[in-house]
């Protein structure tokens, strides 16, 4: 390979990199890529590496985005490398400002929810095996998760107290503190009833314990429990798809918008307390019915 006019640059550069913070050399080549790309580019500009201007660098973003073998995240990677290049030049005292302070990342698309079908869900709930003490705890907590979209560990720390079966309702602090209430839905209630009455006191075998959901040890279960359980019952049910501990959780709230609910609601139940949140669930709701019109429409 011809040497570049850029090698002694990136060398005293990626040096600074590994003495500094002891980068892997994996790290370090992925550093000095990124940086001759733009170096490179610069250069057909008829600008010298450390002569760049804000404007030049976002530039060279954007052609870089007009790639489309490039994705956001490689292009964020590559803002941090141009970053950290123009942080060095300043302690070098080779510039008195760093262009990349005006520079606008590139926006990172939100990864999908992963969510589970009605019928997925209505087989996962039915796979305890309710004849068991543990198991009709098992099904009283999917029902609670799926019916009042909560968060794991929401679930796991819900107190006996905080649910009302005669209001049919369910009071969460969730994130910071913040309170809400849910309601519960009659399956849900039912469920509980059941197994606060006739089950709940079996697993404890006298012993206290403020947790709604409790294991034989007298305590609160884990997330990380719950989350085995969870994987448990979903393969006893039949179902393949990958699973996330918040499956449930985005189950609850694409179904409500599937079947109308507003996303304003849905927010409040999520306890999400930004909306741009929680309207990832809009677009799952439309490729669905995407899916579904092009399966079931004559000229889908």
């Amino acid at each position: 390979m011809n040497p570049s006019p850029f090698d002694a640059e990136l060398d005293r550069f990626c040096d600074i990199l590994w003495l500094e913070d002891g980068l892997a050399p994996l790290s370090l080549e992925s550093y000095r890529r990124d940086l001759m790309q733009l170096f490179t580019w610069l250069a057909k500009q008829g600008i010298a590496p450390e002569q760049a201007g804000a404007h030049q660098i976002q530039a060279f973003l954007a052609h870089r985005s007009l790639d489309q073998k490039v994705v956001a995240r490689s292009l964020a990677r590559q803002l941090t490398a141009i970053k950290r290049y123009h942080r060095w030049l300043l302690r070098e005292g080779r510039r008195d400002d760093d262009p990349t302070l005006t520079v606008d990342p590139p926006r990172l698309p939100k990864p999908l929810p992963k969510s589970l079908s009605e019928s997925d869900v209505e087989a996962l709930l039915a796979a305890p095996d309710i004849d068991t003490p543990l198991g009709m705890r098992d099904r009283a907590m999917l029902e609670t998760l799926y019916a009042a979209g909560l968060r794991v560990s929401e679930l796991v720390n819900l107190p006996s107290a905080a649910v009302s079966l005669s209001d049919g309702i369910v009071r969460i602090f969730g994130k910071g503190g913040k309170e809400r209430l849910v309601p519960l839905g009659e399956d849900a209630q039912d469920w509980i009833k059941r197994y606060a009455l006739e089950t709940r006191p079996l697993i404890l075998k006298g012993q206290r314990s403020e947790a709604l959901f409790v294991t034989d040890r007298g305590g609160a279960m884990t997330r990380q429990m719950f989350w085995y359980l969870i994987k448990r019952h979903a393969s006893t049910a039949g179902i393949t798809k990958a699973l996330s501990p918040h499956t449930l959780r985005h189950a609850f709230a694409t179904h409500l918008i599937n079947h109308g609910a507003d996303l304003r609601t849905v927010q409040e139940l999520l306890g999400h307390a930004d909306i741009s949140t929680t309207q990832i669930y809009t677009y799952v709701a439309r490729e669905r019915l995407k899916t579904l019109h092009a399966k079931h429409h004559p000229r889908g």
